[in-house]
């Protein structure tokens, strides 16, 4: 496997959390799994739980069975790093591999190790989580990428990996061959959950009544989330009482003043609460507290976090563009529009209604065993079997 950033590095975002419990999965069912990865800052004396000691490529550690390589980095700018130990890693153990899975686009990465893998005439799969349409910024250099270094590295793969019907609708619609698209969605940690802090823990720390409605946001602050949408869309359903908390690091620079001022504009300053990236026991302490999961966003191949609600049984208002849509609406939330009136319709629908409130409430047991990692990864185990067939019938 082969991804920009991993474990500890928790701050980049869901595909971290992802490819580490995909890793988990398939060593688990009996696969040998080497994890290819950038040094994020370990060389900055960063501090982790996990165990990890110097190589030749840079440092290495194991956890449950997986390896994992973390390649020394000389430069890097925003999420592209610069490793140039992967030449040297390639030429030495590429040839160990029976396949590669490459995630995500626009890194040096993904290309360097599929050049490896076509002159090994190793097979190779590629999941783009949601960066094949270019979303957020630096559209020309994404273009140039797709024109340079990622023409050979895409038409070669043997799989694209969609995680959601709309992922797979848009790579289709984007003159990707339909027979080389299959859907595998993002999973739910099964242990997650089952780590629980006591309930009420999160609200005695930030002074929430308990009853008062607790809504909550989780993700990277960038103006794509929608957190803006939610400030006002929560000031005008909850205008006397309620707690909104907006999770998660800040993913551009300024954008926290920027919401925090709209939350002063809108009147509800004292009642939202920012409280910067949770991880591990603070997450899960939030996630038991939370009434209500909102995230709308304006675009999510996925949407991990969404999931991680549900799998904590809390019902979830999320956007039509966010890929996990068809297996929430009705049954463990609401689907709405990116747009306020929308968003405030929800909020006060299931704030106001029990009847609808209890309904989605339980059905997220049944979506949260829908999305288990021990049933995904076994389906991941199917398309690589797939995978390796048809490139051992060409070859």
């Amino acid at each position: 496997m082969v991804v920009q950033s991993y474990f500890p590095f928790q701050d980049r975002g869901g595909p971290v959390v992802k490819v580490r419990a995909l890793a988990r999965g398939l060593a688990k069912r009996g696969q040998q799994i080497t994890v290819l990865t950038a040094d994020l800052g370990f060389g900055n004396d960063y501090r982790s739980d996990v165990n990890i000691r110097k190589c030749e490529w840079g440092w290495q550690a194991e956890e449950n069975g997986v390896e994992t390589i973390y390649l020394s980095t000389v430069a890097h700018y925003r999420a592209l790093t610069v490793n140039p130990r992967v030449v040297a890693f390639c030429r030495a153990s590429i040839s160990q591999f029976d396949l590669v899975h490459l995630y995500g686009l626009y890194d040096l990465l993904g290309p360097a190790v599929s050049f490896f893998c076509r002159r090994r005439r190793i097979p190779y799969v590629i999941e783009p989580m949601g960066m094949y349409r270019p979303i957020d910024r630096s559209f020309r250099m994404k273009r140039w990428w797709h024109w340079g270094l990622g023409g050979a590295y895409w038409r070669n793969a043997a799989q694209i990996i969609a995680t959601s019907e709309m992922e797979q609708q848009e790579l289709v619609e984007d003159g990707v061959p339909a027979e080389k698209v299959v859907i595998r969605y993002n999973g739910i940690d099964s242990r997650t959950s089952v780590r629980q802090a006591p309930r009420g823990a999160f609200r005695a720390k930030w002074g929430i009544p308990p009853d008062e409605p607790l809504v909550m946001f989780l993700g990277r602050l960038i103006p794509r989330k929608g957190a803006d949408i939610l400030i006002e869309a929560f000031s005008e359903a909850c205008p006397k009482s309620g707690r909104l908390i907006i999770a998660g690091p800040e993913g551009e620079p300024g954008y926290r003043t920027t919401l925090e001022r709209r939350a002063r504009n809108t009147g509800i300053e004292s009642r939202v609460i920012f409280t910067g990236a949770l991880y591990d026991d603070d997450k899960s302490a939030l996630m038991i507290d939370a009434d209500i999961f909102v995230l709308p966003s304006r675009y999510e191949n996925f949407a991990n976090s969404a999931a991680e609600a549900i799998a904590f049984g809390v019902p979830v208002i999320i956007t039509d563009c966010c890929g996990i849509r068809s297996l929430v609406n009705g049954r463990a939330g609401l689907v709405i529009a990116p747009e306020k009136g929308p968003l405030v319709a929800a909020l006060r629908n299931l704030i106001s209604d029990p009847v609808l409130y209890a309904k989605l409430k339980s059905g997220c047991a049944e979506v949260t065993a829908e999305l288990g990692w021990d049933r995904l990864s076994g389906l991941m185990e199917s398309y690589y079997t797939k995978a390796l067939g048809n490139s051992h019938g060409d070859l």
